[in-house]
């Protein structure tokens, strides 16, 4: 007697056919290309209006060179425009921006850290109020800034602009997310056991393993805060203090007197987007590494 035996049933998902994965790959590469499009656009257009002069900037075509150049005339105004007022502004930017950032960095990574590898009452509840610091306005917290630091007689100077900077809610919130799944508690014990202190853990040890998410962090406060307008709008009135943002938006005001401003400001953003283009490339490698880390590690 032949008896069969009948094979169990496999259930399979049903593979995808060419077409449809030609269509998805076509639909999200459209979605890319768009999103470039949209992003790199006015970048392209303001590195081609910083070589034209101001006759030519309303002229010609936007997004193509004039048949006369004059990158170099327009750079060497704008550098030498009010006594080299810009190059002051550039290197306020960079001291707001650079030691901001930093401290933000190391604060943020510091409390990340702590809230990851630390257990204590109410450390939930702490990062909760972090948590509503991300999602607080800046707007809405501008001018009771200004009234704290006119209280101490800190308005008007750098600290002004600086003291404010070096926090970063979202920077916490990251120090968290990546020590959580970078920096083991066994690592940390094994440091305990061999003597070793808890500011020295972190120095040593988990701010190595925590290299790509401080890294993310001080780009994203130093892009930050070199685009910040509203506070020191608020908290400066001496044009020496200017940052480039706000001091590009002094030189728009005069326009009006003078059209020769036109190309001061647009050569002079133009100059500052090409200083973020180099940090953010120069940084890139890290940048990526921690926002990989932070989206598929829990």
């Amino acid at each position: 007697m032949v008896t069969t035996t009948q094979a169990p049933h496999q259930s399979r998902r049903p593979a995808s056919t060419p077409r449809s994965t030609w269509l998805g790959s076509t639909a999200v590469m459209a979605v890319l290309v768009l999103s470039a499009v949209y992003f790199l656009l006015p970048m392209v257009w303001v590195l081609i209006s910083a070589t034209k002069s101001p006759g030519d900037l309303f002229s010609t075509f936007g997004l193509w060179f004039s048949d006369s150049p004059q990158l170099g005339a327009n750079l060497s105004r704008l550098l030498g425009q009010d006594g080299g007022a810009f190059l002051r502004w550039l290197g306020n930017s960079l001291v707001y921006s650079g030691i901001g950032a930093l401290v933000a960095m190391v604060m943020s990574g510091a409390c990340g850290y702590a809230l990851a590898i630390y257990r204590f009452r109410g450390k939930e509840l702490l990062f909760a109020a972090i948590l509503g610091g991300v999602l607080m306005p800046a707007t809405v917290i501008a001018l009771p800034l200004y009234f704290l630091l006119n209280t101490v007689g800190l308005t008007g100077t750098y600290w002004s602009v600086l003291l404010p900077s070096m926090v970063s809610p979202f920077g916490v919130y990251l120090g968290r997310i990546y020590a959580t799944s970078a920096v083991p508690d066994e690592v940390v014990e094994a440091a305990r056991l061999d003597g070793a202190g808890e500011v020295r853990i972190f120095l040593t040890i988990a701010s190595r393993m925590m290299t790509p998410a401080l890294v993310t962090i001080f780009l994203f406060q130093f892009v930050a805060i070199w685009n910040n307008y509203l506070l020191p709008l608020v908290m400066l009135n001496d044009t020496r203090t200017f940052p480039v943002t706000l001091g590009l938006t002094l030189w728009n005001s005069q326009i009006q007197r003078d059209p020769n401003f036109y190309t001061l400001v647009v050569t002079g953003s133009a100059v500052s987007a090409l200083f973020l283009v180099a940090v953010m490339i120069s940084l890139q490698r890290f940048w990526r590494a921690g926002l990989t880390a932070g989206a598929t590690k829990g």
